[in-house]
């Protein structure tokens, strides 16, 4: 695995690691503008208008008061309102009310406006991240998916992926207030400068306070990243349909709540500790903000007292530095929280920079039309990342074209690590496979799995149709009903699914309303159908009749015999009652080949085989 950027760590609290986390600010409006450019722009434009409102609103306001200053001061003024009206000396007046009028109007419009395209931008960044999640994560290797440390990085990046979307909305209110932060402090300048350097150092503390309890959070966040799945896990756990009959019969409904009540009191307790002291100090440094808006309140009274300010410059330099100070305090306390979640953006893009390592190679080959020579196996050894033991070494045999061959062994053999192999969904650390001479590397990758049926012993119970159960083999041919049909024939569960109500559109599995739950066997006949569906050149069982009662078994093994002619087919069993019907037997132990041959010879051997026989058979006697 390529593990990519890595998120901090050590320094998870320093100042130094927020700001590097400014750096996916780029990358996340980039997802933004592909999850929908057309949105994104018109939230931008609808944002510039809004800035521009509360000055102009404050500033008609200022205009107002000296119009009302100065007709109040005229010689001479009428007495009641119809006078004034009548005089002709309110027209000034009544444009600038009508004006703020308007805009306050067009404030709340252009509000709703900006929820409804935020609201829309939101939900399709959530999809189109989720997308994008699924989509990377469908191409890393199962390397990457058996590893617990990535586990962690994954169940990060997929709360990132529908979780960051109050960022969004952070980076656009942010982008439109400083541009009414821009026109507010033009006015303030042009008093006296001196407020808005008085301002920023009243409000700097305040900031780096929020700044190192947002890096807190998010570094209890990360570290108990762990946890917090196990936490999930004891959840789901403790209350769903595939755990309820354990749960009930052992009795665990207590010690799973208590495990849940112990995980999350230590995360509260975590938790509250942050917020006390977060509470605390921010109290504190916010009561400066609050020293130095007064102090320049003052100024601004004894000026108006001097006769060098108006009252109209009054209200407009006390509502200017009072709406400055929420404002800078407000994008201060928000670019902290920016920097706080670009951290968690960390975890969402150094999971999209997790590069695979099995690949096709440049220039692949397509998987042959025919396989002429089969599979070789020369000196192939592999072991599992982290492991000491090697799963399999020194492997040599040869798989041959049409042939159906059966690999028996012990618990840990290596029986389905040879499949992985074959299938590359890992590649070997020792010796080589070849088909048809030609190293399995050096094929296209998708053509060679896609040329591959496997259903693995714990193969997925899908909650869906019976169709779709059967479909996912070749999901391209989901709607050839047909095809669908005949896997089910093949495979014997055509007989399940003629018992259902809605047969083929009947949705399976208990998770959803009117879905209906199979037995073991049944569930595997579906799943043995989904090899036949997927129409590969090679087929591999692996334990393919573990839930299957001894009639079923044989059933599926002579159907499998059948359909299995002229195709070349690896079949895994526990079972010799099965095994014995391959054209050639591979005993497996300690990760090499023990012993080779059909059932007869390797019963004349007195071998490992011929023990293991006759330790199954004694319990049938």
């Amino acid at each position: 695995m390529n593990p990519g950027r890595q998120p901090p760590t050590a320094a998870q609290t320093s100042f130094r690691a927020r700001f590097t986390a400014l750096r996916n600010i780029w990358p996340f409006l980039r997802l933004v503008w592909q999850a929908s450019p057309l949105l994104m722009l018109t939230s931008m434009v609808l944002r510039l208008l809004r800035a521009v409102l509360p000055v102009t609103a404050l500033w008609i306001g200022k205009l107002i008061i000296d119009e009302v200053v100065r007709l109040s001061a005229l010689p001479n003024h009428p007495a009641d309102i119809s006078g004034w009206w009548n005089s002709g000396a309110l027209g000034l007046i009544t444009t600038y009310v009508l004006a703020e009028f308007a805009l306050a109007i067009l404030s709340d419009l252009l509000g709703r406006v900006v929820g409804l395209v935020d609201t829309l931008l939101s939900d399709r960044l959530t999809m189109s991240s989720s997308i994008r999640l699924m989509e990377h994560a469908a191409t890393l290797d199962l390397e990457d998916f058996e590893d617990a440390e990535f586990q962690d990085k994954l169940e990060r990046a997929r709360r990132q992926a529908s979780g960051r979307m109050t960022l969004m909305g952070l980076l656009f209110s942010q982008m439109q207030n400083l541009v009414t932060v821009a026109t507010f402090a033009a006015g303030l300048v042009i008093f006296n400068p001196w407020l808005i350097l008085l301002l920023a150092l009243a409000l700097i503390p305040a900031f780096l306070g929020e700044a190192h309890f947002n890096a807190q959070t998010y570094s209890l966040d990360f570290g108990r990243t762990p946890e917090r799945r196990e936490l999930d896990y004891v959840r789901q756990t403790a209350a769903s349909v595939e755990s309820a009959k354990e749960v009930k019969i052992f009795g665990l409904n207590q010690f799973l709540t208590d495990r849940y009540r112990e995980l999350s009191e230590s995360f509260y307790a975590a938790s509250r500790k942050i917020a006390q002291r977060r509470a605390v100090w921010g109290g504190i440094l916010t009561a400066l903000g609050t020293l130095g808006y007064y102090a320049a309140y003052a100024w601004i009274i004894a000026g108006t007292l001097a006769g060098q300010l108006t009252l109209g410059d009054l209200t407009f330099l006390s509502g200017s530095f009072l709406r400055l100070r929420g404002l800078l305090e407000g994008l201060l306390t928000t670019f902290s929280s920016t920097a706080a979640q670009a951290l968690y953006l960390e975890d969402l893009f150094s999971f999209f920079d997790v590069e695979p390592e099995i690949l096709s190679a440049p220039n692949a080959l397509p998987f042959p039309e025919s396989i002429r020579k089969g599979f070789v196996f020369e000196n192939v050894g592999f072991r599992y990342p982290g492991a000491e033991r090697w799963a399999v070494r020194g492997l040599n045999f040869t798989l041959h074209v049409g042939e159906t061959l059966a690999l028996v062994g012990e618990n840990g053999a290596g029986k389905t690590t040879l499949v992985k192999l074959l299938a590359r969904l890992y590649d070997p650390d020792e010796g080589r496979i070849t088909l048809d001479g030609q190293d399995l590397r050096q094929y296209d990758l998708e053509s060679l799995r896609g040329a591959m049926g496997v259903i693995f012993q714990d193969f997925m119970r899908y909650n869906l149709s019976a169709a779709d159960n059967i479909a996912v083999g070749r999901i391209e041919e989901r709607n050839n009903r047909p095809r669908i049909i005949e896997a089910a024939r093949r495979s014997l569960a055509d007989q399940v699914i003629e018992n259902l109500p809605q047969r083929y559109d009947q949705m399976i599995g208990k998770r959803f309303r009117n879905g209906v739950e199979l037995s073991g066997g049944e569930w595997q006949k579906l799943a043995i159908a989904r090899a036949y569906m997927r129409g590969a050149e090679v087929l591999i069982l692996d334990e393919p009749t573990a839930a299957l009662d001894a009639r079923s078994e044989f059933e599926v093994f002579q159907r499998f015999k059948e359909l299995s002619a002229g195709k070349t087919a690896i079949l895994i069993s526990h079972r010799f009652s099965s095994v014995r019907m391959a054209d050639r037997i591979l005993v497996l132990a300690d990760g090499r080949v023990e012993a080779s041959g059909t059932h007869q010879e390797l019963l004349a051997q007195s071998g490992r085989y011929a023990e293991l026989f006759e330790l199954q058979a004694a319990g049938y006697r």
